[in-house]
């Protein structure tokens, strides 16, 4: 099976960067797929099995063309460090060039005569392009060579042809007064362009640092230092330095740093985090504690079960950033368009020179094309799909909802019939002892004792709930001779010589015995309650019917309301008889039910609604379920359910609540709303500005539009869309 790595990259500025790289490792020996992702800078390489590509190799491939991959595990720890450079370099060239570019921009505006003017601005602007902003023509370069573009292309050229254009006229004035020409300069244009690039570029960068919020915030919850128990005493360990085996300190107030077992000690540890509960879980020898929960009021000795990078919150961490860097299929269009966009726009801009050339004002000419340049730059095409899932799995995450990847949070929005399992899904999955009827009440204790006793050797589930209900002491416990299990109808054993039998009523009375009169009503009042009647007889009758119920969770009936009124259809799916699933169904107002289902039966179930054009979600916690979750087109697992379940699952509600569904599919339609609004206004924005920037406007009204604000109006595009995602942070 092929390994899929993770790779941080530096050096992108725009959503063509993102698809230079992804081209480049794509080409690259050894690797089966690339996805960059630019909106998190990061890269996900899928390596031939038989021929893994070197990492070092694709490092010296990505930064021929001006980028970085950090490949090394220190680099990778180091990432934020690295990140929080490069943001304060970015911000220290961008505050300069405004104070150099400020100067410039007020001789050129203002001051056009004053002497030395020209040549004042030239000293300026040099190092606002060569020195602060350096960035864009070093790129530029690194691209041609490999002959490709992307935004560093565009600026580079505009600013350049401006900044060598205003030179020339400045050293060699004469050669156009000569020709009675006006030797005009525009070195505020290429100086003002830069800093306003910048300064979208640092804004962009803010803002795009809230879109990971939600991963820095379940990375936080891991410690990054442990006390581990040896022979000498305590010892200061890193988290990542344990070993399965070792046992660890955990003082109260701490956080729990890894999986693992309690060994020695009793205390309370809130595990809201994982479960959404508010009330802490009490923790004794024996009972399990995970990394990222908090220890409350006892000293704790835990020993590891799971080394760092295996443990659930790494596991959860893991799911979120490998969402977060997966690409929605709408991005996959979107990668299409910009890929082709820079060459688009170099051929445009030259068109529109030619044009005005050709029309007689090649002066004019060159502005509209510096203008065009710069207004198209596709960065805020590139962010409109990424940031908004960035943040919409992000925030499905702090809800305790984990979305395997970008196109499961699409899927959501078109979903129209959601399928239920039962057990564990719509009720708690721990059924319950609700009813007991005894034929003679004065004889309950010995029977009670002797009841569970039988069951206590039965595996089938309800069996827990009986013994539940009959504690018995130790040294009273019934001895019980010739046992026997009988798959699907009950048990049997003798005590004392009498033999006594647990089981379903027809069991019973294949064995020749009868249900009393006096338990008659009562069995049939527990069957349609929607309880599972489990008899108890000896060697002549039936003595005690016990009515055992799985309580509903008390948000399934009010998330199923949410649910229709949100115009989703909810059946439920169910192994149990047809009295206990039609009362539950009526319980939670289910109209759509179907009983005693095999896992076949809801695969197939899933199949034909799928056939009549349904788009169908399915909701389940067993291995009964995962074939029906296979095939359904969006697949929900709940938390607490088994591994099966969630690793076949797209989604797991780590609350294992019902009323988180509703929120997954109300996030799903405001992701793909903000994906569709950023999209609309990155290309209205560039549909309007490269014609106006071409000059369309200057035959009718005499506007040309100032290549200054141009600049301006892309770093403002890339920063609206990225707010714009930000707001799916407070959507509920």
């Amino acid at each position: 099976m092929s390994e899929e790595i993770e790779l941080p990259v530096t050096g992108m500025s725009c959503a063509a960067c993102a698809g230079s790289v992804e081209s480049m490792l794509s080409q690259a020996a050894g690797v089966v797929s690339a996805r960059v992702n630019y909106a998190n800078h990061s890269a996900v390489v899928q390596l031939d099995p038989n021929q893994p590509a070197n990492l070092g190799e694709l490092r010296t491939l990505v930064k021929s063309i001006g980028y970085d991959l950090l490949i090394e595990a220190q680099e990778k720890k180091d990432l934020e460090r690295i990140q929080r450079a490069a943001f304060k370099k970015l911000k220290r060239n961008t505050l300069a060039a405004g104070l150099f570019a400020l100067p410039v921009f007020s001789i050129g505006m203002f001051w056009m005569h004053m002497p030395y003017g020209n040549l004042i601005s030239w000293i300026l602007t040099t190092p606002v392009l060569f020195y602060f902003g350096r960035s864009f023509f070093i790129n530029a370069v690194k691209q041609t060579r490999n002959k490709k573009a992307n935004m560093d292309s565009l600026v580079a050229l505009s600013t350049g042809i401006a900044y060598g254009y205003s030179t020339f006229n400045t050293f060699f004035p004469q050669v156009l007064l000569n020709q009675g020409l006006e030797p005009h300069v525009y070195f505020e244009t290429a100086a003002v362009i830069v800093f306003f690039i910048l300064l979208g570029k640092t804004l962009e960068s803010g803002a795009q640092a809230g879109t990971g919020e939600a991963l820095k915030k379940l990375m936080s919850l891991q410690p990054l230092r442990v006390w581990v128990l040896d022979t000498t005493g305590e010892v200061e360990k890193g988290v990542e330095e344990v070993a399965q085996g070792e046992r660890i300190l955990i003082r109260p107030g701490q956080k729990v740093p890894l999986d693992g077992t309690v060994c020695a000690g009793d205390s309370y540890v809130d595990e809201s985090m994982l479960t959404g509960e508010p009330v802490p879980v009490h923790k004794f020898t024996g009972t399990s504690v995970y990394a990222g929960t908090i220890n409350q009021t006892g000293r704790l000795e835990v020993l590891v079960t799971e080394i760092a990078e295996h443990t659930l919150l790494a596991d959860i961490i893991k799911r979120v950033k490998a969402a977060q860097s997966s690409k929605a299929p709408i991005q996959r269009t979107v990668d299409k368009v910009t890929a082709i966009f820079v060459p688009t726009v170099l051929v445009l801009a030259l068109i529109t020179f030619v044009v005005w050339l050709l029309f007689g004002n090649g002066l004019l000419g060159m502005l509209s094309m510096i203008t065009v340049l710069v207004i198209a730059c596709p960065c805020a095409l590139g962010l409109a799909t990424p940031t908004a899932i960035m943040v919409g799995i992000g925030k499905a995450a702090s809800l305790g909802i984990l979305v395997k990847d970008a196109e499961t949070l699409e899927q959501g929005r078109k979903i129209d019939v959601l399928v239920l399992d039962k057990t564990g899904t719509i009720t708690e999955g721990k059924p319950k002892v609700k009813e007991v009827h005894w034929k003679e009440p004065e004889n309950t204790s010995q029977l009670g004792s002797i009841f569970a006793a039988l069951e206590s050797q039965s595996e089938h589930p309800l069996a827990r709930a009986i013994v539940d209900f009959f504690p018995i002491e130790a040294e009273k416990r019934p001895i019980l001779d010739d046992f026997q299990s009988i798959t699907g109808k009950g048990v049997s054993a003798k005590h004392r010589g009498e033999t006594y039998r647990s089981g379903n009523l027809a069991w019973l009375n294949s064995m020749g015995l009868s249900l009393p009169i006096k338990l008659e009503k009562p069995a049939q009042d527990m069957l349609a309650k929607g309880m599972v009647v489990i008899y108890l007889a000896d060697s002549n009758e039936v003595v005690a019917a016990v009515g055992i119920a799985d309580p509903v969770k008390t948000d399934s009936k009010t998330a199923i309301s949410q649910l229709k009124k949100m115009g989703v259809d909810v059946h439920m799916l169910t192994g149990d008889n047809e009295k206990t699933a039609a009362y539950i169904a009526q319980q939670v107002g289910i109209d759509t039910f179907r009983s005693q289902a095999l896992p076949g039966d809801k695969a197939a179930y899933i199949q034909s609604l799928k056939a009549a054009g349904k788009r169908v979600a399915m909701a389940g916690d067993g291995i009964n379920d995962s074939e029906a979750l296979a095939l359904a087109d969006l697949s929900i697992a709940m938390g607490k359910g088994t591994d099966i379940a969630m690793d076949v699952a797209k989604t797991t509600l780590m609350h294992a609540n019902l009323s988180d569904i509703p929120k997954l599919l109300k996030l799903s339609q405001n992701t793909v709303r903000t994906i569709h609004q950023n999209l609309f206004w990155a290309f209205i924005y560039n549909i309007i500005g490269i014609p106006i920037a071409a000059g369309l406007l200057f035959p009718a009204f005499g506007f040309l539009l100032n290549p200054m604000i141009a600049g301006a109006a892309m770093a403002l595009s890339s920063v609206s869309v990225v707010s714009n995602s930000l707001r799916l942070k407070f959507s509920t």
